[in-house]
């Protein structure tokens, strides 16, 4: 891949005036990580790259992740991979209709032996955490969520608490069991950087599983390949990469679309296009580039902004989806070209 070289900016023309060099160290190492950590995990879901890497890009960004997918598809696979690949704090929290706000953060009780009240840290005190069918929890104890996983911290009887960083949570749900579940309301939603799925395994990986029927459990085997002071590390090399303004302004033009699409009641938030451009800044570095193209851009749209869209009662009788909608979106809206002489 050629750099593109350092040019005046122009409307809708990419310019590189500051960005690191692909050959630069930071991008090199943040590539060998990310790629050693994605290697990691696939031992684990086998032939799932993207929903990996989509999970990997989360996490270094500093978001959190639903996973939504059928029963048997390997979520909760995936969050224990990625966690035990990661030398840091790992809790899960098996949501339940009877599970109560303090049940996640902790509770204020009072200590016989000391004469003192005391704070139980509930299990969302860790690096990582798996929040398992969180729609069947009721909505009071979905909300107790609302405030870490936007502000990593937790207040309990009026004191704030930081949560442990790096600080990810993994969601899961089924789409197609109803019965006894809450739907996740909209803000929730939105707290979420990015909504994925996994998928069956193809006709050759269900086969090779097969051959391996008496590994029970595959995450268990997975090993840490490094630790949580270097995901930060990480995360502070990707804020060097470089997001031309032309790029700032595509990602602007794809969410202001998404607010006055005829199909869509409700579009995307300032915290979408923040999202989609913090997500960009890391597929771009997992590529070895110190520099956003458009199709990093494009490759993200979906997972980051669609599951923060409200579709219109006319397009949901219509059988669309936020997903369809986001395609079209993305060949509505021209996409920034790149300069003359220049490639990528």
């Amino acid at each position: 891949m050629q750099t593109p070289a350092a040019r005046p900016g122009s409307s809708g023309t990419l310019a590189y005036a500051a960005f690191i060099p692909e050959e630069a160290p930071e991008i090199r190492h943040f590539q060998e990580s990310f790629s050693k950590l994605l290697t990691n995990i696939s031992l684990a879901v086998v032939g799932k790259t993207r929903a990996i890497k989509l999970c990997l890009t989360a996490l270094m960004v500093g978001g959190h992740v639903l996973l939504e997918d059928n029963p048997g598809t390997g979520k909760t696979q995936l969050a224990r991979a990625l966690a035990n690949s990661i030398s840091t704090p790992f809790s899960r929290i098996q949501f339940t209709p009877d599970l109560l706000p303090s049940d996640v953060v902790g509770v204020t009780f009072y200590d016989q032996k000391t004469s003192e009240f005391s704070f139980r840290q509930g299990p969302i005190f860790a690096s990582i955490v798996l929040a398992d069918e969180i729609n069947r929890a009721s909505p009071k104890t979905q909300s107790a969520l609302l405030e870490v996983m936007e502000e990593q911290r937790v207040t309990v009887d009026g004191e704030t608490r930081s949560v442990p960083q790096p600080f990810i949570v993994l969601a899961t749900q089924n789409p197609i069991e109803q019965l006894g579940t809450y739907k996740l309301p909209e803000a929730q939603m939105d707290r979420f950087l990015i909504k994925t799925s996994i998928g069956y395994p193809t006709h050759e990986l269900s086969v090779g599983i097969l051959k391996q029927l008496d590994v029970a459990d595959r995450a268990r085997t997975i090993t840490p390949v490094m630790d949580g002071a270097e995901v930060t590390s990480l995360r502070r090399t990707a804020e060097l990469v470089h997001v031309d303004d032309s790029i700032l302004e595509y990602i602007t033009r794809l969410v202001e679309a998404t607010r006055i699409s005829e199909q869509l009641e409700v579009g995307s938030s300032m915290r979408g296009a923040l999202a989609l451009t913090r997500c960009a800044r890391i597929w771009a570095a997992a590529d070895g580039r110190g520099y956003v193209l458009p199709d990093d851009v494009k490759d993200l749209a979906t997972p980051v902004l669609a599951h923060r869209l409200t579709l219109t009662p006319e397009a949901s009788f219509t059988g669309r989806t936020a997903e369809q909608i986001v395609a079209d979106l993305l060949d509505q809206v021209p996409a920034p070209s790149m300069g003359a002489g220049q490639s990528a």
